[in-house]
């Protein structure tokens, strides 16, 4: 199921070591995952601003809005429209975020999940055998926790997963608004929109926030912007 050896997380006794190797372990993922967002977004960026020049589109270029809004669940066909939002959609998430979350969801890569799954995000599926069933399953609930090959798949599915589903679309607003004010994607800024992500709420968001404040020391290396 998974082509990694996770780590024994669990077995590290010091907490900041757990802590750096922990995040060291998901950072790789994040940082490719974040770039091809990136490079995808300034082919949006390209196109937008010929657009506003009252150049034509390049055949090669409608094709990729079409993909891309195949794949972010954009449905309008207009292409303004589109290319609007898609770039709302099409946007990396802060790396402290992504760890923070990752360490929450999965116990710093102790859970079930995480070790048999390599889902450290906490993320459903909802086809039989897609995943693991949780313990605490409801009685009639078909969800299962899903199950993945490698830790930069389990980082994709999270990072789509935010971008497109229409529960988060207050987060996409709030870094939408960022980037129009020119302003930095700051991670607990971020985090205010990820109400949705847990059935503890505002609780959840203010533990996220915490964490991300009390790990600054490890996210020292430069944020994808």
């Amino acid at each position: 199921m998974k082509l990694v050896n996770l780590p024994d997380f669990g077995a590290i006794k010091n907490v900041q070591t757990k802590k750096r190797q922990f995040f060291n372990f998901i950072e790789p993922a994040v940082n490719k995952e974040n770039n091809n967002i990136l490079s995808l977004r300034k082919r949006l960026l390209a196109i937008k601003a010929k657009t506003l020049t009252g150049a034509v589109i390049e055949q090669k270029e409608s094709e990729f809005i079409q993909q891309l809004s195949k794949e972010y669940r954009v449905n309008t066909k207009d292409t303004n429209k589109q290319l609007i939002a898609l770039l709302s959609k099409v946007d990396v998430i802060p790396k402290a975020l992504v760890l923070v979350q990752a360490a929450n969801e999965s116990a710093w890569g102790t859970s079930r999940f995480a070790r048999i799954g390599l889902n450290f995000f906490g993320v459903w599926c909802f086809s039989e055998g897609c995943g693991m069933v949780p313990n605490s399953r409801d009685e009639g609930a078909d969800h299962e926790v899903a199950a993945y090959s490698s830790v930069r798949q389990a980082v994709k599915r999270y990072l789509h997963n935010i971008n497109t589903n229409q529960a988060y679309t207050v987060f996409r607003t709030i870094r939408k608004q960022l980037r129009d004010n020119e302003q930095p994607l700051t991670p607990e800024v971020l985090a205010t929109g990820l109400l949705p992500y847990s059935e503890r709420g505002s609780d959840y968001v203010a533990e996220i926030s915490d964490m991300i404040r009390h790990n600054q020391r490890y996210f020292e290396t430069k944020e994808t912007h």
